[in-house]
């Protein structure tokens, strides 16, 4: 927590006048009354030590002269002395102070110094310890991840945008502030509801990679600035570092769809892809965090294994499918598993299937995955799971199309199951709760009700009807959510 002239009037006791700013001040420095020059930092205090002789003489010139307030007027100053008249001159220009302090002279004004210096040294290696964090985590998990850490470092949201104010990544509550962020980031004439907003470049004037904007609840503001001010030159190097893999994960994509359409040419495209197995089984790799790479640590452990990569990733989730013979040691590599900052991967895995019709258990993964993660299981099988999934299994296709119907009005413009759906599950497994929904969406619950309210204009059902959250959770379900 940031120095503040409370934290001053704990070690050296006192009483404050606030006259320019309250006891929460925040502190930047101490300074003599002959040195004091000038403000450095307009969101910051500075402490002022002298004698009450010296103040008087400094402020009756400005006054005399006519010139405009001197700015140590802006600052703090510390004193032991207490009178009536110490007082009155202090009202006069307005400037506050601590006055009766228990200690005088050089010894007060090394305690100060040693106060500020002791903050500052703490707040540096508060830094020094999260950039290293950082760094680690862009290793593991590339720019989202350093996002999501940095969120989590200053106890607030982050907004990354490109030179021209688009969306590249965002963590915390940062998707609801998105519209602040840019008027911020761009000066433009938009009321920003936020006024802690800080708004650091990436890159240079010449070569802008892009803003960098975040808010912090914190009290301090400049250790989230400092560590979001190195925080934007790694995001810099992450940014301009070359993706080359994003041709192979849509090429990814499209083959393991092809494989889930099944038939022949499944079985003659994995032969191609180097399997040749008549059987496979399903895996779903997941984790909670955001701050985890898992492609990048499922590909270390295929190659251990001395398995083909066949899977495809999406953000938070890589499915595929792996020899039947290789299951074992997948889980144990998963449970083992010990990331930093205590996050932990989940696994679910489908039951093994012919390489002609793997849709049924990737879906069973899916299942696995979705229901260890919300049981804080590291591994579970379709086979454990409850006897709604074990019904579903025993209906034909015709009858769980019906029921995946259900969920077809949610798709976004792309086509795809996005927001509405994850909320609708979200919101179904947590028991209707709006609290623990909103905090596991990590949108306000404003947000979430207008979603269910949208929810059940498109799909026509009902969340306060039993019947309809059970006609909604088996369709789910059935889907592979």
């Amino acid at each position: 927590m940031s120095i503040t002239l409370q934290t001053v009037i704990r070690a050296i006791g006192g009483e404050c006048l606030p006259h320019r700013v309250t006891d929460r001040a925040q502190i930047d420095g101490v300074a003599d009354i002959d040195t004091y020059v000038v403000i450095g930092n307009s969101e910051y205090v500075t402490l002022v030590t002298g004698t009450v002789d010296a103040l008087s003489s400094r402020l009756g010139r400005s006054h005399l002269s006519g010139s405009p307030t001197d700015p140590l007027a802006d600052g703090v100053f510390v004193t032991d002395q207490d009178s009536p008249e110490v007082r009155n001159l202090l009202a006069a220009h307005r400037m506050t102070a601590i006055v009766g302090t228990d200690l005088a002279g050089t010894a007060l004004n090394a305690t100060l110094r040693a106060l500020v210096s002791d903050e500052r040294a703490a707040s540096e290696r508060l830094v020094a310890a999260g950039m290293n964090v950082l760094t680690q985590v862009a290793r593991r998990g590339g720019l989202t991840a350093v996002i999501a850490e940095l969120a989590h470092r200053i106890d607030g949201w982050v907004v990354l945008l490109d030179p021209q104010g688009h969306l590249v990544a965002s963590a915390g509550a940062g998707r609801l502030h998105i519209t602040d962020a840019v008027a911020v980031a761009l000066g433009r004439p938009v009321r920003v509801r936020h006024e802690g907003l800080q708004v650091h470049q990436v890159g240079t004037d010449q070569d802008l990679a892009g803003h960098l904007v975040i808010a912090s609840r914190s009290s301090s503001r400049r250790r989230p600035r400092d560590l979001a001010t190195q925080a934007a030159a790694l995001v810099d190097l992450l940014l301009r570092t070359h993706d080359p893999s994003l041709t192979e994960h849509l090429g990814r994509e499209a083959l393991l769809n092809r494989l889930l359409a099944g038939g022949d040419e499944a079985r003659t495209l994995l032969r191609r892809w180097g399997v040749h197995e008549s059987q496979l089984t399903a895996f779903a790799l997941g984790a909670r965090t955001r701050t985890i790479d898992l492609e990048r640590v499922l590909r270390r452990w295929l190659d251990d294994l001395g398995a083909e990569h066949v899977f495809a990733s999406q953000p938070g989730l890589v499915s595929g499918f792996i020899r039947d013979d290789l299951v074992p040691e997948l889980s144990a590599k998963v449970e083992a598993f010990a990331p930093i900052g205590g996050s932990w991967i989940a696994l679910g895995l489908g039951t093994s299937t012919s390489v002609d019709a793997l849709k049924l258990s990737a879906v069973q993964a899916r299942q696995a995955l979705n229901s260890a993660l919300e049981e804080g299981h590291r591994l579970l099988n379709y086979a454990r799971l409850t006897t709604v999934d074990l019904v579903l299994t025993k209906l034909a296709p015709a009858p769980r199309e019906h029921l995946t119907a259900v969920l077809e009005p949610l798709r976004d413009s792309s086509g795809r199951h996005g927001d509405l759906t994850h909320t609708l599950r979200v919101f179904l497994a947590e028991h209707g709760a709006h609290r623990a929904s909103a905090e596991r969406l990590k949108i306000h619950r404003q947000t979430l009700r207008s979603r269910i309210q949208r929810i059940e204009e498109l799909t026509g059902l009902s969340m306060e009807h039993a019947d309809d959250r059970a006609t909604a959770w088996l369709a789910l379900r059935a889907a592979g959510f």
